[in-house]
This record gives C-alpha cells, sequence and structure tokens, in this order.
C-alpha cells in the first residue's frame, strides 16, 4: 500500500468510528476498470473451445435492476426519515442502531417479500452519517436493495458484542474453534464461514432442530439457522444411469438419476439444485493428493448449483439447465474405489429449499471497529490474526442467487469482507475493499469466492488483503478489470472454468505469509513458509490435500497486467505478460493435468511459481486471440 493510500485509509477508518464529518472519499485503483458496459449485449460469443462464460453475474446476464424495479408502493419503500421515525435508526447518535435495522428489515420480509419480483424490489435508503452496530444483521427479505447516502456518506460502524465475537479459541489461541463452540447437535463449524456484519441466508430451522434452538442461548441460536441446507436433510440419494454403471451421471449430461425412494417434495421446476458429487480415491488420485499423511475426508469436494428444468417422479429423474462439469458417482466407492474412512459416503442432488434472491447492496461504507490496542498501521502487510476472536466478515452470501454489491467501501474488516458459501450468479461491482484486522491461521481477510458459481467481480479494487479467492468448486465466474494488490488464489478443492481477464495486479514482495507478528500460518493451518506470493496461487494436490484438494481444471488468465517484486526493493518483474496468449491451468488440452515438472507433479506452488508448465506440463497457452476480451465486445 502506498503512504498516500494507507493515509487515506487511516483517514477513513478514524472517520467511521468517530463518526464525526465527511470520510475521505474512496479512489478506485489506476487499473480498475470502473465503466464497463457489462450488459447482456456487450457480451462476447463464446470462443470455440472455451467455457461460455457470457451468462455470469445477475441473472445470467442481465443488467442490475434501476430506479423503474423498484416497487412504487410506499409501505416497501423505507426512507431515512421513516428509519429514525419508526425503528429509532439515527446516525451520528451513539446509539446501536441494530435492533431498528434489523426490524425494518423484518418488515420489509413478512409485508412485501412474499409478492416481491426482480421487478418489485423494495428499498431500505439509510441516511448519511454513522450507524452503530454491534450484531450481525440477517439479510434474509429476498428482492430487497439496502441503499445508503453514497459511498462513505453512510458509515457502518461494526462493534462485535459478547454474543458475536467467538468465545471459544483453539487451544493455541490462533482462531474460533468450529468444533467446540457448539450446542447439543450443533456444531459451530455449521456457521461457516463464520458471523458478519450483513448476512444474506435464510434463518428457517428445520423441525428437528427446534427445541434446542429455543434452548440455545443467544450465542448459540444462529448454529441451527438454515440448517436443513448444509445438513442436506433435502437432499436426495442417487441410483445408476441406465448403461452406465455406478454412476448417476457423467460430465456433460444435464440429467441426473435419484434413488427410487428419493422423496421429491423440495424439487420444483425453476428452483435450485446442488449436485454434490461424493470424494473417492480415485478422485483423490486424480489430483495428485495421495499418498498423504493428512486424513482424507468423505464429502462433497464437486459440486455445482443448477436450475431444475423437469423433475419426472415416474422415472426418477431430476434435469438442469447446464451440462454436468464432472461424473457423479453414486457413492465414494461406485467408481471401484475402497472407502474412505470405512464408509461408502452417498453423492446427493440437494434442492436449496430457502434461497435468498435479489438482494442489492449499494452505496455506503462499513468498517470494524479497532480492537483493543490494535491499529490499522500493524495491521499493514501483516498477515496474522491481531484479534482472533473478532473475525467478523463484511457481507456474506450463504444459499443466495441473484444478489449484488456496488459501490460499497469496506474498510477495515474483520476478516473477508465480502464471502460466499453456496452462492449463484452474483454480481459484485465497483467496490473499494481496505485491509483486515485478521490475515493469518485458519484462511482470513481474504476477497471470497467459495462455492460460488456463475458471478461477475467487476472493477473492484482491493488493498491489503490476503488473498482474492476462489475455492471449494467454484465455476464459471468472470473475474474483470480489477486492479488489487495481492494474488488472484485458486485455492483448492475443484475450482474450475473460471476467467481472470483485464486485470491489474502488482504484487510486493512483502506480501507473503511469513510477513506476520501473530496467530501465523494458513488455512490448513501449517506454519508459514519461506516464499513471497506471486500474483497467481495455484494449489497442488500434496499441499492441499489437507483442507479441499488441488485446483481443477481450466482456470483462465487472458490480457492481465500482473507483476511481482520478486526481492525487497527490487523492480516489479512482469507475469505472465503475453496478452494474446489464453492460459488455461490445470489443462493439457484435452484433459485435466496437474502441474509438473519434467513429468513430476508438484508438490507445492511455493518456489515453484516462475517454472514454465506450457507444451504439456499443466498450463496449455495453445490457444490465442487479438480481441481485447473473451467476455465483452468492447472493453472501452
Amino acid at each position: 500500500m502506498s503512504r498516500k493510500k494507507k493515509a487515506a485509509v487511516l483517514t477513513v477508518v478514524a472517520c467511521l468510528v468517530a463518526g464525526f464529518g465527511p470520510a475521505a472519499v474512496a479512489a478506485p485503483g489506476p487499473g480498475a476498470l470502473t465503466g464497463l458496459d457489462t450488459s447482456a449485449g456487450n457480451r462476447a460469443a463464446p470462443v470455440p473451445g472455451l467455457y461460455d462464460w457470457s451468462k455470469a453475474g445477475f441473472r445470467g446476464g442481465q443488467d442490475l435492476p434501476g430506479a423503474g424495479a423498484v416497487n412504487p408502493s410506499a409501505s416497501c419503500r423505507l426512507t431515512a426519515a421513516q428509519l429514525a421515525a419508526t425503528y429509532r435508526v439515527k446516525p451520528d447518535d451513539g446509539v446501536d442502531d441494530t435492533a431498528g435495522i434489523q426490524a425494518a428489515i423484518d418488515k420489509i420480509h413478512t409485508s412485501c417479500s412474499p409478492s416481491a419480483s426482480y421487478g418489485k424490489l423494495s428499498l431500505i435508503t439509510f441516511p448519511a452519517g454513522t450507524l452503530d452496530v454491534t450484531h450481525e444483521i440477517h439479510v434474509d427479505a429476498s428482492y430487497l436493495v439496502l441503499r445508503g447516502a453514497g459511498m462513505d456518506q453512510t458509515k457502518f460502524v461494526y462493534r462485535p458484542d459478547k454474543n458475536t465475537g467467538y468465545d471459544v479459541l483453539t487451544p493455541d489461541g490462533d482462531q474460533w474453534d468450529q468444533h467446540e463452540m457448539s450446542y447439543e447437535d450443533g456444531s459451530g463449524g455449521w456457521l461457516w464461514p463464520g458471523r458478519g456484519l450483513f448476512r444474506v441466508q435464510s434463518r428457517g430451522v428445520d423441525p428437528s432442530y427446534a427445541d434446542q434452538y429455543a434452548s440455545a442461548p443467544a450465542n448459540r441460536k444462529d448454529i441451527f439457522e438454515g440448517t436443513i441446507n448444509v445438513h442436506w436433510k433435502a437432499g436426495a440419494k442417487l441410483r445408476e444411469k441406465p448403461g452406465d454403471k455406478d454412476f448417476a451421471a457423467r460430465t456433460g449430461d444435464r440429467t441426473v438419476y435419484l434413488a427410487t425412494s428419493a422423496k421429491t417434495t423440495n424439487m420444483k421446476v425453476g428452483g435450485f439444485v446442488n449436485i454434490r458429487a461424493a470424494n473417492s480415491m480415485k478422485f483423490y488420485q486424480s489430483m495428485n493428493a495421495v499418498p498423504t499423511t493428512w486424513p482424507l475426508q468423505n464429502l462433497h469436494m464437486r459440486q455445482q448449483w443448477f436450475t431444475i428444468t423437469a423433475v419426472d417422479t415416474k422415472n426418477h429423474t431430476v434435469s438442469i439447465d447446464k451440462p454436468l462439469e464432472y461424473d457423479v458417482p453414486v457413492d465414494s466407492t461406485s467408481d471401484g474405489s475402497a472407502p474412505i474412512d470405512g464408509t461408502a459416503y452417498a453423492s446427493k442432488a440437494s434442492p436449496i429449499v430457502d434461497p435468498v434472491v435479489g438482494v442489492g447492496f449499494e452505496d455506503f461504507a462499513f468498517t470494524q471497529a479497532p480492537p483493543p490496542g490494535v491499529t490499522p498501521e500493524q495491521a499493514e502487510d501483516n498477515y496474522g490474526n491481531l484479534a482472533p476472536s473478532l473475525a467478523m466478515q463484511g457481507i456474506v452470501f450463504k444459499w443466495a442467487a441473484n444478489s449484488w454489491v456496488r459501490g460499497i467501501h469496506a474498510v477495515m474488516t474483520g476478516s473477508h469482507p465480502i464471502v460466499t458459501e453456496e452462492a449463484k450468479n452474483l454480481q459484485i461491482v465497483g467496490n473499494e475493499l481496505d485491509g483486515a484486522w485478521n490475515k493469518g491461521k485458519g484462511g482470513n481477510g481474504y476477497f471470497r469466492g467459495s462455492r460460488v458459481w456463475d458471478s461477475l467481480y467487476a472493477g473492484n479494487t482491493t488493498r491489503d488483503l490476503r488473498h482474492f479467492t476462489f475455492q471449494w468448486s467454484a465455476s464459471g465466474n468472470v473475474v474483470i478489470g480489477n486492479d488489487i494488490d495481492s494474488d488472484f488464489n485458486i485455492h483448492g478443492g475443484y475450482e474450475r472454468n473460471n476467467l481472470f481477464e483485464n486485470n491489474t495486479n502488482n504484487v510486493s514482495y512483502a506480501h507473503r505469509s511469513g510477513n506476520c507478528t501473530a496467530h501465523c500460518g494458513d488455512e490448513g493451518g501449517d506454519a508459514p513458509d519461506d516464499s513471497s506470493w506471486f500474483p497467481i496461487y495455484w494449489s497442488t494436490g500434496q499441499k492441499a490435500v489437507k483442507w479441499s484438494g488441488s485446483s481443477g481444471p481450466r482456470n483462465v488468465f487472458f490480457a492481465n497486467t500482473m507483476t511481482k517484486q520478486i526481492t525487497a526493493g527490487a523492480a516489479y518483474t512482469p507475469y505472465y505478460a503475453d496478452r494474446t496468449k489464453i492460459y488455461q491451468f490445470g489443462w493439457d488440452g484435452s484433459a485435466f493435468h496437474h502441474l509438473d515438472v519434467g513429468g513430476k507433479p508438484i508438490v507445492d506452488w511455493a518456489h515453484n511459481e516462475q517454472r514454465d508448465y506450457t507444451h504439456g506440463h499443466g498450463v496449455d497457452d495453445s490457444k490465442t486471440s487479438t480481441a481485447k476480451s473473451l467476455f465483452l465486445k468492447n472493453i472501452g
């Protein structure tokens, strides 16, 4: 971060927290393409032999809603004056505004959302000035826009209260303990990716957890919210596809075969379904993830949301709107693999029972107040956790779709300023994300896209975050015109078919895990290594197996301006600089190919970042283009 940028961020933090005067106006990075026309009419035709990204973003490529899409009814448009008069949400008074904001959202949820639509959105307009928040705001009202008076004019300051901060840390104190922060059957891990300032997620509680939810203390109730989704209670087991022994569907199929006993009550045409393929030993072997000293896991690493096009209750099938991007075994042993941990783990078709859709965040700033004894200067280029119990996110999207974030300025969040965990067709555009109090062990301080599909990240500026990540099966996303000073991190978990193009990415030598003062390490718990992060990070099977698995096929880099300061004080060196080559990582031209050196798969990206993986070693650069963009016809 430059001295000028650092001074601006510190000024913004001070003004947001103190609640006086206008904060310094955020400025996009010089490489951020903030004026991109991403409308459907400007989408380029798919390049033969590449993925079709033309439907990435809000509602499959439609324009974000304008003024004409807001419900004209005054009862579904709450103004700043109404917030003050009815809900006691008043700026700059030093009084907690959380309950009032939540009550306003709840009113919209009850009175407006049931009859709302993408062309009939509700709107809450927040006043200029500082609003104080002490616990997570649940944005579970579909078709709702939360709009401020302008970036850095409306300012949310988050001071997590005792029921929000994590009260159980791991024995080393590095991070919150998901397993021990529990209540009866409920595990703290059900909260993943963690608490936030705003959470776009259903608060529905499955009937089987109703009694536990009712008796849980205030700091454990949210564990049980939305759990019908996370525990796949509505998920249908699968059966063999006719003529294809042991697989319920194959790559390219649009029909998945359900077990004859499976219930389809929650599967509706037009609804969402997550097709979850069980891990198997053969799948781990394909990623060079075994042998390993780390325990292999029964879980669904390969997954993706689809829209249901048909449900055949007679033949027990569900049909989807896009071709599958992976094979789906009936279970973890049906492909001929030995069981993992002695268990045959079922693949599933899991309907998303209560998704939240059509939520927009616009034109405001937020920050998390400095933890006791910690300053923004201490957090700069510091890849540790300075306040592990307060590692709150900014905006969380979980089981959400067709939503957006634009014109937001996030300053010193607790951890990730924007994070997803099962989300589809989001549009994250024109935002500025500056710093985090926690960027260390356990995976904190990312601009994080986990289990996110068909989404668009355009024209954003980030400074002093740990990574920009796609992980855990993220696919079909487009990252265009962003200006960042961290790495584009393909973090592991079979993410695939994501496009990074026309971004600016200048990474200093200081951007490295060893640059850390407290609670240092990576998401898998390892100690920092002695490498410095490069503009691209690719996860190897041997390294990433401990938390997910290797990066998947065909993550594409095209026409980016990327540089790396390899040693302290050195000039910045261009990285993957040919603007006509289409670099496809994890690909040999026809199938997945783990990155290798001399035919031997690399075990870690660290210290292998500058090797040449083209010509059959895991990066296919055989395709070229003279176009300025693979995604848009015209980028201006």
